[in-house]
């Protein structure tokens, strides 16, 4: 259940619910999704669903990676020739790589927190193993971003908060784009917040459903 046209399939299901972007859809073409699950669930890779990788933690959608990959880039287009259209992008909340793999080729350097250490070493080891040399990672509180690498052109943050964190905001370059699904269970919004001259635009993207963004490490 992982040949192409399960994949095309996917694509086409996407497409119709409103990922417009040809780069991001042929991203999630391309992307070996049933690599980032475990192998008992390997079947569903390519279903439009949220699926478990342990310790109460899930691969999102691929709707909403693909949507949130979207919300970030550029409404100018996906970058010149060679050139990708975002610098340095944060992303809080590494889970097993998934959406880390879908970003990749859009910034030139992604850096990646994840608070639980026994996922984050196996989203690193896969990862590399998958060849992708623009990743930079750490075991860490999401809360507080990666000060010492801000700013950030984009944050993508991949669980939900009650708020968002003005440690985050903080930490966004001046145009950049920040995507977070923010709420507690049941109640969650996907929102674009975005730093413009004259101050934070908030936009709402979608309701969605994530795990909650814990403070610590584990």
């Amino acid at each position: 259940m992982t040949s192409a046209r399960t994949r095309d399939r996917l694509v086409q299901r996407l497409s119709e619910n409103g990922i417009s972007n040809p780069a991001v859809l042929e991203r999630i073409r391309n992307v070996p999704r049933h690599l980032f699950v475990d192998e008992a669930l390997a079947s569903r890779a390519y279903e439009d669903t949220a699926l478990p990788i342990g310790q109460g933690q899930t691969i999102s959608q691929p709707w909403v990676v693909a949507l949130m990959t979207q919300a970030l880039l550029p409404a100018t287009g996906n970058g010149n020739g060679n050139e990708p259209p975002l610098r340095k992008v944060l992303e809080v909340g590494t889970g097993c790589g998934y959406q880390t793999a879908v970003l990749s080729p859009f910034a030139r350097q992604i850096f990646t927190i994840e608070r639980l250490a026994d996922i984050q070493r196996a989203a690193r080891t896969r990862l590399n193993e998958l060849g992708f040399g623009n990743i930079r990672y750490r075991h860490g509180d999401g809360f507080k971003g990666w000060p010492g690498q801000a700013p950030f052109d984009a944050i993508l943050v991949a669980a939900a908060p009650a708020e968002v964190p003005a440690t985050l905001l903080e930490q966004l370059a001046p145009g950049g784009r920040l995507v977070i699904p923010v709420g507690p269970a049941g109640q969650q919004e996907l929102l674009r917040v975005t730093r413009t001259p004259d101050g934070l635009q908030r936009e709402l993207l979608s309701q969605v459903s994530f795990v909650p963004l814990v403070e610590g490490t584990g």
